[in-house]
């Protein structure tokens, strides 16, 4: 820290860094396999946040010279619909990532049809053999997010070995990969939840403190041990402006290293969806 303000996780700057790679890879590989890689994302229903976010992906996808397809359906669609799409996009050559919009509609059984996507095209690392293999230490495909937020730690050469790292939230999405990513790096986790007694002074305890929990300014200073590692996942939209789980104003006067909202974790989980994406298809097209 200088003059007792924390040194700001610039994930925006390191997303495009990681672009640009990833670009220049997509290019070389397309010559080689002379086919670009392709993602198809489902989108159902009209839910605006989402669209937002399809959108990103759509537009980051074409930039990095990766085809995207957006498959939208109606939020009245079956489950049985949902399934026979994936398994025409599993055995689908022109198609190396598949990605399912969260959230669906709450008919659709999300358990059962996201196990249907094809390990080996899950971008999001969210199949049981892919959630298996991360829990226990294997090569796997990871969430975006909790990839994303590892290769920020690792850029701004933060240590995690030996570190108390706690982490506030226990989402399939975040919290629990999250967890196992740090877990595998040699830190000491805790995993905090709504119903963990006295929050504040647990995470007041963290060396590394990623917060995850969807409660807008949730964390503010007191939760904050002198010089941690703050990441904020969190982000909602209130009047108008995008707002992390962590005050950031506050947080940031014990913070010795925090993210910011926008600019921080979002652009990471972008950037590791393009990774992802550019890893299945290499994997795919190395096996034909």
């Amino acid at each position: 820290m200088v003059n007792n303000m924390p040194i700001i996780l610039d994930g925006k700057k390191l997303a495009s860094e990681i672009r640009v790679n990833i670009q220049t890879k997509v290019e070389e590989l397309a010559e080689l396999y002379h086919k670009k890689p392709q993602l198809a994302v489902i989108l159902i229903g009209n839910d605006s946040a989402s669209e937002t976010y399809v959108s990103g992906k759509e537009k980051a996808c074409l930039k990095a010279g990766i085809k995207s397809l957006v498959i939208r359906k109606d939020e009245t669609v079956s489950s049985a619909e949902i399934i026979e799409l994936i398994e025409r996009l599993n055995e689908d050559d022109e198609i190396h990532g598949i990605l399912l919009q969260l959230p669906i509609p709450k008919h659709i059984d999300q358990e059962i049809v996201i196990s249907r996507i094809d390990p080996k095209k899950d971008v999001d690392g969210f199949t049981p053999e892919n959630v298996a293999k991360l829990a226990n230490g294997k090569p796997a495909l990871v969430p975006c997010t909790p990839l994303g937020i590892m290769r920020l730690l690792d850029k701004y050469d933060i240590e995690i070995q030996g570190k108390h790292c706690v982490v506030i939230g226990r989402s399939q999405i975040v919290g629990k990969p999250m967890a196992s990513l740090l877990l595998g790096a040699n830190g000491t986790v805790t995993i905090c939840h709504s119903k963990t007694k006295d929050l504040t002074a647990m995470a007041r305890t963290a060396d590394i403190l990623v917060v995850a929990i969807g409660k807008p300014k949730l964390v503010d200073d007191t939760f904050i041990k002198k010089g941690a590692v703050v990441i904020d996942v969190g982000i909602s939209r209130i009047e108008g402006k995008l707002q992390g789980d962590v005050d950031y104003e506050k947080a940031s006067q014990n913070a010795g290293y925090i993210t910011p909202v926008p600019g921080g974790v979002g652009p990471m989980t972008i950037a590791c969806l393009l990774e992802n994406t550019l890893l299945c298809y290499q994997k795919i097209m190395e096996l034909k």
